[in-house]
């Protein structure tokens, strides 16, 4: 991986993880057009500059939401306090995509990573963010999680193991056939996301460092620092803008997008 390919990766990282337009297809689509697919290990590992935008960004939502679990666990709070049952909630909503990683992590690095199976998920996918949006009675908010829910929503973000489907599309197409607001869908995605990407991005770190051949350590830091500053605005205008709008136009892309991909991969332009 040269520099400017590490770049553009970086960016299109930092503009895609936050929005429901799956950040993996685009790595890999993008990738593609330098020749080849960055990997599976890339794409974890330059997520946890984005998630590194979500620490900072909900860094006080976070410490308190620790805070209270921690003084649940030790008796000093009562569990359903709603800042520790929402810590339960996403310990509770980590697990389906930790357990379904594990156990399918060789078909996820490889055959999942086949476009003709990324523009599919682009398009359905589309279809069903459009159903939840339109169906969205928006009359829930992030304190009156249930445990059902939680792990409802740890079925929806666990979708996001198949490029193509979005893990914030997920969440959020989740949360609003639930019936929770667009922003209380959105906020809890970024939340749920954090144990799941940390320990994933962690691990394939740990993972190519142990590589015989020497990554391009350089390349990558850059492209994980990139995507961690365009992340963090990226969540701030994303809070902003479904405050008062649909999430319409992501569809539309969506399909857009998986038409032309159809286009390329049925003329030959881009390989599977």
């Amino acid at each position: 991986m040269d520099w400017l390919q590490a770049i553009v990766l970086g960016v299109v990282q930092g503009l895609t993880e936050f929005l429901p337009i799956s950040s993996s297809a685009h790595q890999s689509i993008v990738g593609r057009f330098f020749g080849e697919d960055p990997g599976s290990a890339f794409t974890a590992i330059t997520q946890l500059g984005t998630e590194a935008a979500v620490l900072v960004y909900f860094r006080k939502d976070i410490a308190q939401i620790i805070r209270s679990w921690c003084l649940a666990v030790a008796g000093k709070l009562p569990h359903s306090d709603p800042q520790a049952r929402l810590g339960w909630m996403v310990i509770l909503g980590s697990i389906p995509i930790g357990l379904l990683g594990i156990a399918l992590k060789d078909v996820i690095t490889g055959p999942a990573r086949n476009l003709w199976i990324t523009a599919t998920m682009l398009l359905v996918f589309a279809l069903v963010i459009d159903v939840a949006d339109r169906r969205a009675t928006q009359d829930r908010q992030l304190e009156q999680l249930t445990v059902r829910h939680g792990l409802y929503y740890g079925l929806w973000q666990a979708l996001a193991l198949v490029p193509g489907v979005s893990r914030s599309g997920g969440t959020i197409a989740g949360g609003l056939f639930m019936g929770y607001t667009r922003e209380a869908a959105a906020r809890y995605s970024f939340l749920l996301a954090i144990p799941a990407v940390l320990l994933s991005g962690f691990q394939q770190l740990f993972d190519i460092a142990d590589e015989p051949v020497e990554p391009a350590w350089g390349p990558i830091a850059v492209a994980t620092v990139i995507s961690f500053v365009i992340g963090y605005a990226v969540i701030a205008w994303l809070l902003r803008y479904i405050s008062t709008h649909t999430f319409r136009p992501f569809v539309i892309y969506r399909i857009g997008l998986a038409l032309v991909l159809f286009v390329l991969l049925g003329t030959g332009v881009i390989a599977a």
